[in-house]
């Protein structure tokens, strides 16, 4: 379990309840750890009923209320009984984390049409559904939340994964439209766009297992990874009452990669 920042009431989000994909592990983790040890309830919808069986033992041991389904996001029907399932277990849902993504590297001119859609159904057509899905019960809620994990590569493009990049375009683009049409029924919709965070699926795939750790930290301004917990630290801040007045925002949490990335 993540450390809460001693910044954040204990019961900050006590009574709220978060819907989040892909929340077995990585960002996703980090994430259910901090929103839950501010005492919301927690309900995981992904895959791989190995990681989140194990997810929801650990957050329950540490004294999270949490439960899972096992849902394939590119699937709205899959997706929309996983909603229903979380609000039929805690009597709604307060907070959306669009947190399921896949991705790989290939260039552009060898990605096969399958690669393609398969990204493009994971991380564009599943928070769709996500949102869609949820949209409902947000609405009933009186401090609804949409957050969405994304990157700052989905504007200025990502060479070797154009697939992930204009999926995330496509995510931010689906924020701010949100953020407008929704902003009457009360729901905030906001974005994260991490930079490389260590121990994720994606920084260990993409750059430490192809050696590319130190010149990938060389582009970030800090020069270092940044931590699963300075994610899901942020994702508390956008569900506190701290953050009542931001929508169809981008936080940018990325060591200031995205000011030397292009140019190194």
């Amino acid at each position: 379990m993540s450390d809460v920042p001693e910044i954040f009431q204990p019961d900050l989000l006590a009574g709220r309840t978060v819907f989040i994909t892909g929340g077995g592990s990585g960002i996703g983790r980090g994430i259910c750890d901090v929103l839950g040890g501010l005492g919301a309830n927690i309900f995981i919808a992904s895959r791989n009923p190995e990681k989140l069986g194990t997810a929801v033992e650990e957050l329950s041991a540490a004294g999270v209320t949490a439960d899972f389904v096992t849902a394939d996001v590119r699937d709205f029907d899959q997706v929309d009984a996983a909603v229903n399932a979380c609000a039929g277990r805690f009597g709604g849902i307060d907070i959306l984390i669009n947190n399921a993504a896949g991705n790989f590297s290939c260039a552009t001119a060898e990605l096969s049409p399958n690669g393609w859609k398969t990204v493009i159904d994971i991380d564009l057509n599943g928070t769709f559904y996500c949102c869609r899905a949820a949209y409902p019960y947000l609405k009933e809620s009186e401090a609804a939340r949409i957050i969405s994990i994304t990157t700052t590569l989905g504007r200025s493009g990502w060479p070797a994964a154009a697939h992930a990049g204009a999926a995330k375009a496509g995510i931010q683009s689906l924020t701010n439209a949100l953020a407008v049409e929704w902003a009457p029924d009360g729901i905030l919709v906001n974005s994260i766009s991490p930079g490389p965070i260590a121990g994720t699926v994606g920084v260990d795939k993409l750059y430490v297992e192809t050696g590319q750790e130190e010149v990938m930290t060389s582009r970030v301004a800090l020069k270092r990874f940044g931590q699963v917990g300075d994610i899901a630290q942020a994702a508390a801040y956008l569900c506190s009452p701290a953050g009542s007045y931001i929508t169809g925002a981008e936080l940018v949490i990325d060591g200031g990669r995205q000011w030397t990335f292009a140019g190194s």
